[in-house]
């Protein structure tokens, strides 16, 4: 692997870079293999390609190193959200999270550049259930993607847009969290994907500098004063990096967070150049991780929950989805409730005969994000009212908020693969209707059992093509 020169110059002098053994992690061939398990996803180890005795990534309570990677798409309990394959750096995220924020408060948080949802599936573990999260982004095509792994992860308070950062100072002053994991030039990345390299150029530096620096300044009327933003890249060049720090605090009121860290850590602290922003440098030659960049910053003014009024503050009523969508009738709520562990803790939308079940504190916010934003999914869509039946959708399947007394049935690794191959399963059964389909213990879909066959429900376009 061969770094390039311009590179491997320009960090010569920022702090942690050891040029010898930084060619020598990459050019050794290691990878480094993590995941991070959902912690409202509880699965039979003894089911999984897992064992009790993998080791954890230091900076993450629910991240874990694996010995050696495997077939992802050939564990079941991949796609039933069980845990997200995640690069190990990354996973920082929660004690930058930790360190700056109360997050057992209801907060309003925004991963701005969130596809495919790595550090949305981690935020949405560790903020409380009162909380909500916008898990945006703004290519079209990443967004199926981001929908299938917040679906995955199984969270009801996550709604999903599909907007560019300039769309959100229709939001003034809304969020407690901003999170930008900004687009960047991706060395950090090298000895992941060493096809990054030929990308790799002092242009594309420049120029991911200033879209780093447009998706900021657009974004940042939608913090709150007293409001926390995470910066973060894959990038070692400082012009991405610290210089993006610099340039935020000379543009904006911000003030600068210091994360103490645990030495054994080797994560490294830097100063920003002209206003001594601190932020943290990963290096693959100090630590189990890829290159990566983190830098928190609060907005200066008012504590959070104080002073300036919010939008969407207020007790006023709202009508929620417009002329598209209408409220459920009693007799409609009846027929949910043996797939809902608390039907009383949601407000229902019957949009399109398509139903959704949204967290009932989140009524008013839905209805304020609707008037600003385009949004892709929201809550939980709970299946398709038919004749007074409703017809469950996968996402029920994968949530966790479906009732544990739903019907279901446990299989075998092979049944469990033909089933998200789509493909026809057999089944010893005790009777007709629908059923949850599960392996280790975790719901994988639908199935309807009739008298002389099994319809697999899992969606098309998800399913699996290895054999």
């Amino acid at each position: 692997m061969q770094i390039p020169s311009a590179l491997v110059n320009s960090l010569q002098h920022v702090k942690g870079f050891n040029e010898k053994k930084f060619k020598e992690v990459h050019q050794s061939g290691e990878q480094v293999t993590s995941v991070r398990l959902n912690p409202k996803k509880i699965f039979n180890f003894q089911s999984s390609i897992f064992n009790t005795q993998l080791e954890k990534v230091p900076w993450n309570s629910h991240g874990r190193y694996l010995p050696e990677r495997p077939s992802f798409t050939l564990d079941p309990l991949f796609h039933a959200g069980a845990y997200y394959v995640q690069e190990a750096s990354s996973m920082f995220l929660e004690e930058a999270l930790k360190q700056a924020i109360d997050l057992s408060k209801p907060l309003k948080i925004l991963d701005l550049c969130a596809a495919p949802g790595g550090k949305s599936t981690l935020i949405q573990s560790i903020i409380s259930k009162e909380s909500l999260l916008v898990s945006n982004e703004l290519i079209k095509t990443r967004v199926n993607v981001l929908s299938e792994n917040i679906t995955k992860w199984g969270a009801d308070n996550v709604i999903v847009s599909n907007n560019d950062p300039a769309d959100f100072q229709r939001l003034e002053n809304y969020f407690d969290l901003v999170v930008v994991d900004a687009p960047c030039s991706g060395s950090g990345l090298f000895r992941k994907d060493p096809g990054a390299i030929a990308e790799w150029s002092e242009n594309n530096v420049e120029i991911c500098g200033r879209r780093q620096q447009r998706i900021l300044a657009d974004v940042m009327p939608a913090l709150k004063e007293g409001g926390v933003l995470i910066y973060s890249t894959c990038s070692y060049s400082e012009q991405e990096d610290e210089a993006i720090a610099d340039w935020l605090m000379e543009t904006h009121a911000l003030s600068t967070i210091r994360y103490p860290l645990n030495t054994a850590w080797n994560i490294v602290e830097t100063l920003s150049p002209r206003r001594n922003a601190y932020g943290y440098r990963f290096y693959p030659d100090k630590l189990r991780g890829e290159g990566f960049f983190i830098a928190g910053f609060r907005k200066e003014g008012r504590e959070m929950g104080s002073g300036k009024k919010q939008v969407g503050s207020g007790e006023r009523q709202v009508v929620v989805g417009g002329n598209s969508s209408k409220k459920l009738v009693v007799s409609e709520i009846e027929m949910l409730k043996p797939y809902l562990k608390d039907t009383e803790a949601f407000f229902f939308i019957n949009q399109k005969e398509e139903v959704l079940a949204i967290p009932l504190q989140h009524k008013n916010d839905l209805s304020v994000l609707r008037s600003a934003l385009y949004i892709r999914k929201a809550g939980v869509k709970l299946g398709t009212v038919i004749r007074n039946e409703l017809i469950p959708d996968h996402e029920l399947a994968l949530s966790t908020i479906l009732h544990p007394s739903v019907r279901r049935i446990e299989t075998d690794k092979d049944t469990a693969l033909q089933y998200l191959r789509r493909e026809p399963i057999q089944l010893e059964t005790d009777g007709p209707g629908w059923a949850l389909l599960s392996y280790g213990q975790l719901p994988l879909g639908w199935i309807k059992i009739l008298p002389n066959r099994i319809n697999n429900y899992y969606p098309a376009t998800w399913r699996i093509l290895n054999k």
